[in-house]
């Protein structure tokens, strides 16, 4: 049986290709084992995405018009160490040990499994996911227990609303990742329009000295929202 990321820090799953159907294929495959996962039709609209969100993985054809599959990897592997598994109808071993040589850490030729590719992404995040964040988050007057679900306020605790409290689990998992609002949204269980947005507003007021210049609750504008702490 596939491993499946827990509810509360699902892997965040990339996957680029040109074909529509194939990425609406994993992407209904992938959710449904419980991983969060963002589609991209090229090379380009891949690096805006990775400017601006962080991904535990990335599953990227070799075939795409543009800037190739193959040439991305050699790439990314100059900036990051995310894992990349490549997807590609070229079956032949030199393509495959091409592939490799530019920093993939595994290759699947096309036609694939879904279950197979699954298999593989478990496999790949059981060895890279990074250990667990540390069991305190510190915010400046505040802190935040990952393991009692805990806000204090210059040692006093601070009482949460389960909406309050759904979001800084959310965040604590991903410190210092920028969080969709529809992710956030659905871990909130609230509205993505403007609910959320009122759900942050109140938890910047448990946690920042000022609430109206968020120092540890960030705003990505269009895209979601981060936590950072102090180092």
């Amino acid at each position: 049986m596939t491993p499946v990321p827990t509810p509360d820090n699902p892997a965040h799953l990339l996957v680029v290709d040109d074909d529509d159907r194939i990425r609406s294929l994993l992407k209904r495959y992938l959710s449904g084992l419980g991983y969060s996962v963002t589609m991209a039709a090229d090379a380009a609209s891949a690096r805006k995405l990775m400017d601006a969100l962080t991904f535990d993985l990335i599953v990227l054809d070799v075939m795409m018009p543009g800037e190739d599959g193959v040439a991305l990897t050699r790439s990314l592997r100059g900036e990051r160490d995310t894992p990349i598994i490549l997807l590609t109808a070229l079956g032949d071993p030199s393509h495959r040990i091409e592939g490799l040589a530019a920093g993939a850490d595994d290759y699947l030729a096309k036609p694939f499994e879904p279950e197979e590719l699954a298999l593989r992404v478990a496999a790949i995040l059981k060895r890279a996911r990074p250990a667990p964040a540390a069991d305190v988050l510190h915010l400046g007057a505040a802190s935040w227990s990952t393991s009692r679900d805990e806000l204090r306020r210059d040692g006093v605790l601070i009482r949460l609303t389960d909406a309050e409290r759904d979001l800084l689990r959310a965040f604590a998992a991903r410190p210092g990742a920028t969080i969709t609002r529809e992710e956030l949204a659905r871990k909130a269980g609230v509205s993505v329009d403007r609910s959320i947005d009122v759900q942050v507003t109140r938890l910047r007021r448990k946690l920042e000295d000022d609430p109206a210049q968020p120092h540890y609750l960030q705003t990505v504008r269009g895209l979601g929202y981060r936590l950072m702490h102090d180092a």
